[in-house]
């Protein structure tokens, strides 16, 4: 009778939980960056706030890995839909646009949710449970389940572009490519996906299907003066932020830009730029190394995974992660334009906090199999 419990201490014991503790590190640093960029004007209620987003969000990715994969495996079809629909909700009269993009739903009690954010855990199950299962693990997808894959990705990239969300259309499309190429699917399909990527970011530019201060975003980093009282001012701030910090940075609560409010959301896109300018040079790096782990481990999860659908939902999340700490910091650093995704963990966002956590438990989930 004591099985079931001896089963789960040794899951337990055997779950990567350096994955935990560097998505820990990340939360609690980047409550004390949100502190910094906000206690002049809310005091500590967002860094609280970040705070409370992250216990919810750790303690149902410990609950995660206490799950049979197999149990997630069965609800991948439902766990898609789930997406999808959020998708669908946000786009009826119950959506609400906030900074020109129909992308959240207001919730009882002051809470908001963006499903963009959840919609990336339905797709990499999704495409998990169509590109593992039902094949000999050593036969590479036929087309058949590629296209099947790329059509299960389109309905929730089309979905997410409607809002308008180019970023989050942006990491659906890169995890999508990623999962794909694991799967052992041949090298033109991921020639063939990075094209099609391309050209649908230039059809929604020339559309246009985004809105007018998306699309400046864009054409704002080939040429800053194109809107030099927007984004171009916004992004001058944010390496003149990140420039003045030095080595060893301002300290916290002693950026002249962070606590002069030069900079519009820094809280949320642009916290790197806290980093940078107040713990400098060594505390960012020091950031994007932790980022860096947190990407390599769940991708190792995914390479020493014996089960096909753990490996693949494994790779997924670090594809998702990856790409989107490497689109933040490049656009905090003018490597990237603008598109207003968050840094994992960092960034202040209860619907990116908790999906980003709800990704390192379906990494741990993932590790185990159940035999």
């Amino acid at each position: 009778m004591h099985a079931a419990p001896d089963r789960l201490r040794a899951r337990y014991a055997r779950t990567e939980w350096g994955l935990f503790v560097a998505a820990l590190g990340l939360s609690l640093v980047g409550a004390v960056l949100v502190w910094s960029a906000t206690h002049d004007t809310v005091g500590a209620a967002l860094a609280i706030r970040h705070l409370i987003n992250a216990a919810i969000g750790m303690t149902l990715a410990l609950i995660l890995v206490a799950l049979d994969v197999r149990w997630l495996r069965a609800g991948a079809a439902w766990i898609y839909l789930g997406g999808v629909a959020g998708l669908l909700l946000v786009l009826s009269p119950v959506g609400q646009t906030v900074n020109g993009s129909r992308s959240w739903l207001f919730l009882p009690g002051g809470f908001s949710l963006q499903p963009a954010e959840l919609a990336k855990i339905g797709l990499v199950i999704g495409l998990a449970m169509i590109l593992a299962e039902g094949r000999d693990p050593l036969r590479p997808p036929t087309w058949r389940e590629v296209v099947v894959a790329w059509v299960l990705a389109a309905v929730p990239v089309g979905l997410i572009l409607l809002q308008p969300d180019l970023g989050s259309a942006l990491v659906l499309g890169m995890l999508t490519i990623g999962m794909v190429a694991a799967s052992g699917a041949s090298w033109r399909w991921t020639v063939a996906a990075l094209s099609g990527t391309v050209a649908a970011v230039v059809a929604a530019v020339s559309i246009p299907l985004l809105d007018p201060y998306q699309v400046a975003r864009l054409l704002a980093f080939a040429d800053p003066a194109l809107d030099p009282q927007g984004i171009g001012y916004q992004t001058r701030q944010v390496r003149l932020a990140i420039g003045s910090g030095g080595w060893s940075g301002t300290g916290l609560g002693q950026g002249p830009q962070t606590q002069g409010g030069f900079i519009p959301f820094q809280y949320t896109d642009f916290i790197f730029s806290v980093a940078g300018e107040e713990l400098g040079f060594l505390g960012a790096v020091g950031l994007v190394l932790l980022l860096g782990f947190l990407v390599v481990r769940a991708l190792l999860v995914g390479v020493r995974c014996e089960d096909p659908f753990g490996r693949l939902v494994a790779i997924g999340v670090g594809a998702w992660l990856g790409f989107q700490i490497f689109e933040n910091v490049g656009m905090n650093l003018g490597l990237m334009p603008v598109t207003g995704l968050p840094l994992p963990f960092l960034s202040y966002g209860g619907s990116s906090m908790l999906a980003c956590w709800l990704a390192v438990g379906l990494v741990a989930c993932a590790q185990h199999r159940e035999r």
